[in-house]
């Protein structure tokens, strides 16, 4: 998201061959963390008949977006910084836009971030409203959150996300795709002639959407935290009968409204430095350093959640353990 291709000064991350390494051995040990975390709650989700249910579902399409973060978007950064160590130049590709080069990497990869980035903001959205219902409304959790309506949320979130992920180089011709030397990632660059604001209008489209559907997201945990306190008291201060209601929320479901409550400071933690690097541009600041942090915070977020699930779900906990154990017969799928 920086305006053009102009040489930069030396940066934090590529000022000496220390710095160098110490960047490529973090993107690679990134990549590593991305594939084992997702493919372990891929597994979990999949293999186990107790995760085949909406909130399943949506936990397998957020790190099915993660996974490809670590598959597609990370190694050509990882490759372009090897390239650079070991021949002393980077790639050509990497000093020229999409405008200039018709099968520039960027033009799939840029999207490919951009787009899984939009998924994930959408499906803990998604996430947040399944618990939401389950625990404010537990007796219409049944009727209200089925499979089939999961799944076309999901795909229509898939649809919509990689959708705006190419609105700007289709709806501007000063947008373009490039090989940043700062955040040493595929980014969209504002080129042409003065400073189109028109472009950058387009661009503000991704943290408006991001902060509009975390705002919401916010919201939404607020109201079911609140129905969550106040179940709480009940529990303590009424009858033996009237605690075993069936009209409030199981501790399963108060305890998984907690865990994407947790993801959701996770993921808007991670994404609000590129919302405020993409408003700094706006006003004219490269902030090139703070650029490289922003863009790389962002993709490690791609490797939290299943380290969230582990720490606060126990039955996803226990069964990655079995799954990662050494076999002894007969794996339990119950």
């Amino acid at each position: 998201m920086l305006s053009g291709l102009e040489p930069t000064n030396c940066t934090v991350c590529c000022c000496t061959l220390a710095n160098k390494i110490l960047m490529v051995v973090f993107m690679i040990l990134l990549i590593f963390a991305i594939l084992f975390g997702n493919s372990v709650t891929l597994a979990v989700v999949f293999g186990t008949k107790h995760f085949h249910t909406p909130q399943g579902y949506l936990k397998a399409s957020l790190a099915t977006a993660d996974l490809a973060v670590g598959v597609f978007v990370v190694p050509l950064s990882v490759y372009a910084e090897v390239s650079l160590l070991i021949n002393g130049s980077t790639p050509e590709w990497t000093m020229r836009n999409s405008q200039d080069l018709t099968l520039h990497p960027c033009i799939f990869i840029g999207p490919m971030f951009a787009g899984c980035t939009l998924v994930s903001i959408t499906t803990i959205f998604l996430l947040t409203i399944e618990r939401s219902i389950a625990v404010v409304k537990p007796l219409h959790k049944e009727s209200v959150i089925t499979k089939k309506r999961t799944s076309v949320l999901i795909v229509l979130s898939w649809l919509g996300s990689f959708l705006l992920a190419v609105t700007p180089i289709i709806f501007s011709k000063d947008i373009s795709l490039e090989y940043n030397p700062c955040s040493r990632m595929c980014n969209y660059a504002v080129g042409g002639n003065g400073f189109p604001s028109h472009a950058w209008n387009i661009l503000l489209l991704f943290p408006v959407f991001d902060f509009t559907l975390l705002g919401g997201t916010m919201v939404i945990n607020i109201i079911s935290f609140s129905t969550i306190r106040q179940h709480s008291k009940r529990r303590k201060h009424l009858a033996e009968a009237d605690s075993q209601s069936i009209t409030k929320p199981t501790f399963s479901d108060i305890k998984a409204a907690r865990t994407i409550g947790t993801l959701t400071l996770a993921f808007t933690a991670s994404f609000t430095p590129i919302a405020v690097f993409v408003v700094g541009n706006v006003i004219g600041n490269e902030w090139c350093n703070f650029s490289f942090f922003a863009f790389w915070i962002l993709a490690t977020n791609s490797c939290w959640n299943v380290i969230i699930y582990s720490v606060r779900d126990q039955k996803f906990r226990h069964r990655a353990h079995q799954l990662l154990a050494l076999p002894r017969g007969k794996n339990d799928n119950t």
